[in-house]
């Protein structure tokens, strides 16, 4: 099974209606800044300028977060899961990029996928992109973020890996997490890893940073769940990977 993951040009590929308009935001401000009087012209310069800059830094950031950092490695898993699970489930919205990666990681272990995806639950055009791009795994079951096809206290680990965000209705998020740790024998690891709505993905992305979740949004959703804050640890810098833990009776 050979792993495929995200990098810079398929972020772009995914997302270009947002660079097609930020590019033709700084083209339409640089061409009327010479027509336009004084105040008018310097703002209009501001904002061509601001444009590309942020264009260039979510560009730069994406690339650095996605191409050139550990976060496909996964070694920073070894922090929050020490112990090799013997069974475990991969939950997606569309894009399931850790999949082929954990099976290659743990061999051993039984795996499950599955997936959320409903164009319903996940408008975002990205996902269907990123979706046509990079096929579900044949083995990936079908599920609602209130119904997840597997069977109650039977998995020692759950991942999250930058899916959760992508349900933008809070009770969506709340039984998903709901069900995750229904999934979770006790002792068991819920994994969540996301980018998150705080001041250096916000400097990366700009505007982009609100499409994510804030941290106090996920320990919420984990403490509704009964899920114990364990540990987090942040990847690359712009990436945050928390750790919750099913209480053992």
């Amino acid at each position: 099974m050979t792993a495929r993951h995200s990098g810079v040009r398929d972020v772009v590929a995914y997302n270009w209606p947002q660079y097609a308009a930020g590019l033709a935001t700084a083209v339409a401000a640089a061409t009327v800044a010479p027509r336009l009087p004084g105040p008018l012209r310097r703002l209009a310069r501001t904002g061509s300028a601001l444009a590309l800059t942020l264009l260039g830094t979510a560009t730069a950031a994406s690339w650095y977060v996605y191409d050139r950092s550990e976060l496909y490695g996964y070694d920073w898993l070894a922090a929050l899961l020490p112990a090799g699970p013997s069974a475990y489930v991969v939950v997606s919205t569309g894009l399931d990029e850790v999949s082929a990666p954990l099976a290659a990681r743990w061999p051993t272990a039984r795996r499950t996928a599955i997936d959320l995806y409903d164009p319903a639950l996940t408008d975002e055009g990205s996902i269907r992109r990123a979706r046509r791009r990079v096929p579900p795994p044949a083995h990936a079951v079908p599920g609602r973020p209130g119904a997840l096809p597997a069977p109650s206290a039977d998995a020692d680990a759950v991942l999250l890996v930058f899916a959760a965000h992508e349900l933008r209705r809070a009770r969506d998020r709340e039984h998903l997490f709901a069900e995750c740790a229904r999934l979770l024998r006790p002792g068991g690891t819920l994994l969540v890893a996301e980018h998150l709505r705080n001041v250096p993905n916000t400097a990366a992305f700009g505007p982009g940073a609100w499409h994510f979740l804030p941290r106090k949004e996920w320990l919420r959703l984990a403490a509704h769940a009964g899920l114990r804050h364990q540990a987090e640890r942040r990847v690359a810098h712009l990436v945050t990977a928390f750790a919750f833990t099913k209480e053992r009776p």
